[in-house]
């Protein structure tokens, strides 16, 4: 199963603190809209972005569909795909957008046995 480009969603409390924050450890931008309260910072291979009110806790986060560098892929398994294997293997999905629509954007979220949340996010 190939989930696509992986990052770190973080709820931060001021997300111009946290940019500074991490613009001393090499993130750049590279996309986003501050204003509305939403960053995505790159450093290398490294992707994380900043949420600032828009979640209660730090998220694993998959693009289907994008390559770690945000380029787009040719060939990649459909999020409404990996959402009927783990459906099938009885995993319970949350938030589920996948049969909404065939094709284009879509999403899920999965929480792990610790909790964890995981947000598995089509843009395409």
């Amino acid at each position: 199963m190939e989930l696509g480009s992986f990052s770190v969603s973080l709820a931060v409390k001021d997300i111009a603190v946290s940019k500074a924050f991490y613009a001393r450890l090499g993130f750049a931008e590279m996309g986003g809209d501050e204003s509305q309260g939403w960053l995505i910072l790159k450093n290398g291979d490294h992707i994380i972005g900043l949420f600032q009110g828009m979640f209660e806790n730090n998220i694993l986060t998959f693009n289907p569909g994008w390559a770690q560098d945000a380029s787009h892929l040719e060939s990649f398994t459909d999020v409404r795909e990996i959402a009927a294997t783990l459906r099938g293997d009885g995993v319970e999905l949350t938030g589920d957008t996948t049969g909404k629509t065939e094709a284009g954007p879509a999403s899920f979220m999965v929480t792990d046995p610790d909790g964890n949340t995981i947000l598995v996010d089509q843009h395409r």
